[in-house]
């Protein structure tokens, strides 16, 4: 594809904040964004400018929360065909009302304005926060939120009607919560290669559903093992190329799949492969705060499993979180930390989320 491409004109029934803009409309919008709004607002205005330049795609910035951060070049008629396949497989036809309260700095932001643009949405956007919904009483259709804003937004899910969640996994403690919820709320796979999710999983099923649930992929989608277990991606309507990633998975159908961990977080101690996203799913049946496994080297056993809660620093409470773990019947032997580090704050990705390598440099020598 060369690099110029004519932007498809938006919906005729898009709004952007209660009004309809053409794109001719749409960058003096974002120029007004940039130069007079918040920093939110900024960011909106400088992906919108981005979107309507004539070019065949936009540079965008991935999170860093699984690797170092870098810029991605993402084809802009691939994140149309993904905001297409969102709208097919949740069912969020014209008319839609959205919220958009993430960052437009990266891939979910922006991609809830794609959706707008091109399927006919009508959103509403607001300074991303920890609690979105606190000062809302508008009810919508849809919206994509992270775990975090998740956790702070229980009271008020009535406001959403469908909630998507992405950014990380939400815990055992947090799905319990969601049991007798009303809204739809799903937990998506995906990164920003794909222009957001390839899958999805509803947390709250009304069969309550005993098994861990596997991820259903989008429309378009297929998947494979390589020989390391990890996922491997093909998409023709969002990627040119299959991507080979990191995820440990078990292929369940042609649709499905389990996820079971980060390749590169597995940890090899004393010859047993252990995943620290599944043992964190055990601990957070305990644990109140943010916490995560990880590994340090050790002569005997090659690696040892270690564990960083983020707390202030007291031998009570050390003592009552190593009691508190020796109960959690669902770890295994091998499953239970050799360490437990409190540490006051963990290092974060841009974003907010845990960086858990600098959170290792810096606080353990």
């Amino acid at each position: 594809m060369p690099n110029t491409y004519k932007i498809p004109e938006t919906h005729p029934e898009f709004r952007l904040n209660k009004r309809h803009f053409t794109n001719a409309e749409l960058k003096q919008v974002a120029l007004s964004y940039i130069k007079e709004g918040e920093p939110y607002e900024q960011q909106i205005g400088s992906f919108l400018l981005d979107w309507l330049k004539p070019t065949s795609y936009i540079e965008v910035q991935t999170s860093g929360s699984t690797g170092t951060p870098k810029k991605l070049r993402l084809k802009k008629q691939h994140m149309i065909n993904s905001a297409m396949a969102t709208s097919k497989f949740f069912e969020l036809p014209a008319t839609t009302t959205a919220l958009l309260c993430l960052p437009a700095e990266y891939i979910a932001g922006k991609m809830m304005l794609v959706r707008a643009m091109f399927l006919g949405w009508d959103l509403d956007t607001i300074p991303p926060s920890a609690i979105p919904l606190d000062n809302l009483f508008k009810v919508y259709d849809f919206a994509a939120m992270t775990p975090f804003q998740l956790d702070n937004s229980i009271a008020r899910l009535h406001l959403v009607k469908k909630l998507i969640i992405g950014g990380g996994a939400v815990s055992p403690r947090l799905r319990k919560m969601l049991i007798d919820v009303d809204s739809k709320i799903f937990e998506t796979y995906g990164m920003t290669e794909t222009s957001s999710h390839i899958a999805a999983k509803r947390l709250n099923p009304k069969n309550k559903f005993k098994k861990a649930r596997p991820f259903k992929l989008m429309p378009n989608v297929s998947i494979s093992q390589d020989d390391r277990g990890c996922l491997v991606v093909k998409a023709p309507n969002v990627l040119d190329e299959e991507i080979v990633t990191n995820d440990v998975v078990e292929i369940v159908t042609y649709k499905k799949f389990l996820w079971k961990g980060r390749y590169d977080n597995v940890i090899n101690s004393g010859g047993v492969k252990l995943f620290p996203e599944q043992i964190e799913q055990k601990l957070n049946s305990v644990l109140d705060h943010r916490f995560f496994v990880t590994s340090m080297p050790d002569e005997s056993l090659g690696e040892r499993l270690i564990l960083f809660v983020e707390d202030d620093f007291s031998e009570n409470t050390l003592e009552e979180l190593k009691e508190l773990i020796d109960n959690i019947k669902a770890l295994d032997k091998y499953e239970k930390p050799k360490k437990i580090y409190l540490i006051e704050k963990f290092e974060e990705t841009p974003n907010g989320k845990i960086h858990r390598e600098n959170t290792l440099k810096s606080k353990v020598s």
